[in-house]
């Protein structure tokens, strides 16, 4: 089973330290050193906030993923636990985004300047901090503890615990 990040609603308010923390981990504490107008910040979640109910939206690592079903460029690959995308190989073509049944999946601009001048675009999403940190940098950093890292462990566990519940309610 792949891991993936899950978020409590009800604790959420909003901060967007998680998307932060994102940034941090993938492009470094250099990012307080750049000009804020020249830095395309490109957090791999997204901050969903109303008037009730504010949350981030992140990849669930399903276990076949139909983004890398639909990807044409083989830009998105299953690594360790994650469901991964190599930006460098994706051409922009949207399909992923499609896909997503949790609109997890976003486009963003890079640094790169096209043949007919527009900036290249490519998918984005929740990597799970692979190769970056030891565990989900935005899980780390939540003040309100709203954010979770599940495992297999934890998922098996949670599913034992609902059994035993069941069993003694009908008990």
């Amino acid at each position: 089973m792949n891991c993936f990040v899950k978020s409590n609603p009800n604790r959420c308010i909003g901060c967007r330290t998680c998307m932060i923390a994102c940034v941090v981990a993938h492009e470094g504490k250099r990012i307080f050193e750049i000009d804020p107008d020249g830095y395309a910040f490109n957090p791999k979640l997204f901050m969903v906030k109303t008037a009730r109910v504010s949350t981030p939206i992140q990849c669930r690592h399903c276990e076949n993923p139909a983004c890398k079903a639909a990807c044409t460029s083989n830009a998105i690959r299953v690594e360790g636990n994650a469901v991964v995308i190599n930006q460098q190989k994706c051409i922009g073509c949207k399909n992923c985004v499609i896909a997503c049944p949790f609109g997890a999946v976003v486009m963003v601009d890079t640094a790169e300047v096209q043949n007919d001048g527009s900036t290249k675009k490519v998918a984005n999403k929740c990597d799970l901090c692979v190769g970056v940190a030891d565990s989900p940098s935005c899980v780390k950093v939540c003040p309100t503890e709203t954010l979770k890292l599940v495992t297999e462990e934890a998922m098996d566990e949670s599913l034992a615990e609902k059994r035993r519940n069941a069993v003694q309610y009908q008990g």
